[in-house]
């Protein structure tokens, strides 16, 4: 990453674009195994009944990444820094919500197994020469030479591309689906609006809430990207001045109109991949888990595009599973050298140090996903097994946000009575729908 130094925002909307990015990494994380996967089964099993769950987890959830962007802004230390700061129990000297996160994350694990291991499976469905296990070593080879090297440009640019292509071909999709048997009307999509859960599909739902939108992953990561944009750098340190408070409303400005435009393309991916899904595969109690599953899903293209599309659902269903895990292996790279700083095993000031760690990390995880996914050979329960490890793992972000806005709020940043109300729908449901599924599942 390239040093940055302090400068002005700039002041017209196209030069502004030139600073957008962090959003469009969020969006290749993002659109993926949650939309293909947890998003479409829970459509094939709740219908469109269960639409609202969708909604709220995309639209909802924003206003606590902003939170954490804003403050990642202001503060320009380290997440996990800050994490440490939080009050509450500690072990070791280390705060409870690092360890939370710690432990947590290494959870979801089995989730990126099961969404490396999809990628593998769309691959030998597309090119069966090569078994799943060969295509799976050579994804998770190829995720380590991208990402060790620690180029913040070469993952937004990877991002960006991966996110196009597959968003405009499921919108086609959608499109599409209304000149087939499987059109459905205005009516379907207000049944989904009644905020009904049906118990045999709850632990669905809670999966594809926790993956769905900006996950706990996704907030915490967007940190990271806000900062090696440069967001915080070109602010400067608070030194109390007229001209720093002009710098960071600005930035915070821009940050938000990334994060806009991301949940703009999010949402429509994420809605078009539920409505898809309830249209086509609801009523279907055999959808399989397995190998067999990708096959399955692949019927949303073949019904709605016809037998010919089925290739192109695969390629684009690759780059959409790839690009998850190729967004997540950066931010793990980065959050994890992170964490191990507040354990005392890295010095955080020692940028060698720290680019070292990164570079072993890039190889240690995607191996461990590998031999992961060869073991358990589920990805369906693998992604939505991580979806309900995120809703606990929101909670932590949801107490982190909550201290970052009271800290932050007295500096009069970006920060109205609109911005208020919206901070605190997002806690109050993001708590209200985890804490429910945490309660009905144990």
């Amino acid at each position: 990453m390239s040093l940055k130094t302090v400068q002005n925002p700039p002041d017209f909307f196209f030069q502004k674009l030139r600073f957008l990015g962090p959003g469009f990494i969020l969006s290749a994380s993002i659109v993926g195994s949650g939309e293909l996967i947890a998003t479409t089964i829970l459509g094939a099993r709740g219908g469109f009944i269960t639409f609202w769950v969708i909604l709220v987890s995309c639209l909802i959830k924003v206003a606590v990444q902003l939170e954490f962007g804003k403050n990642a802004i202001i503060s320009g230390k380290p997440l996990m820094q800050e994490f440490n700061q939080l009050s509450g129990p500690s072990l070791f000297n280390v705060n409870w919500a690092v360890w939370s996160t710690f432990i947590l994350t290494l959870l979801k694990i089995l989730q990126l197994g099961g969404m490396l291991g999809g990628a593998a499976i769309v691959l030998n469905l597309i090119f069966p020469q090569g078994s799943i296990i060969l295509w799976i070593i050579l994804l998770g080879i190829s995720l380590s030479l991208l990402i060790y090297r620690n180029y913040y440009l070469l993952i937004e640019k990877a991002s960006t591309l991966m996110v196009f292509g597959f968003t405009l071909f499921t919108l086609v999709s959608l499109v599409a689906l209304f000149y087939t048997p499987f059109a459905f009307s205005l009516s379907d999509v207000l049944t989904g609006l009644s905020f009904k859960l049906p118990q045999e599909v709850l632990f669905v739902a809670i999966g594809a809430f926790g993956i769905t939108g900006v996950a706990s992953d996704e907030i915490i990561a967007y940190t990271y990207w806000c900062q090696e944009k440069g967001y915080a750098a070109f602010t400067g340190a608070n030194d109390g001045s007229e001209s720093w408070k002009y710098r960071a409303k600005g930035w915070i400005k821009i940050m938000y109109l990334d994060a806009f435009l991301a949940m703009i393309i999010y949402t429509l991916v994420t809605a078009s991949f539920y409505l898809l899904g309830a249209a086509i595969l609801h009523g279907n109690d055999a959808l399989p888990d397995g190998m067999d599953l990708i096959n399955s899903l692949a019927a949303i293209y073949t019904e709605s595009l016809g037998p010919g599309a089925k290739f192109g659902y695969l390629l684009g269903a690759f780059f959409a599973l790839y690009s998850s895990v190729f967004a997540t292996l950066a931010y793990w790279s980065r959050l994890f050298p992170d964490i191990f700083s507040q354990f005392g095993w890295i010095n955080s000031e020692n940028r060698e140090h720290h680019k070292k760690w990164v570079a072993i990390l890039a190889w240690v995880f995607p191996i461990v996903w590998v031999i992961t996914f060869l073991f358990v050979k589920l990805p369906g329960f693998m992604v939505l097994s991580g979806g309900v490890v995120g809703s606990v793992l929101l909670l932590v972000v949801v107490a982190a946000a909550i201290k970052f806005r009271s800290k932050n709020r007295s500096l009069k940043v970006v920060s109205g009575q609109w911005s208020e109300f919206m901070f605190w729908i997002s806690v109050a449901s993001i708590l209200t729908v985890s804490v429910y599924g945490i309660f009905k599942l144990f």
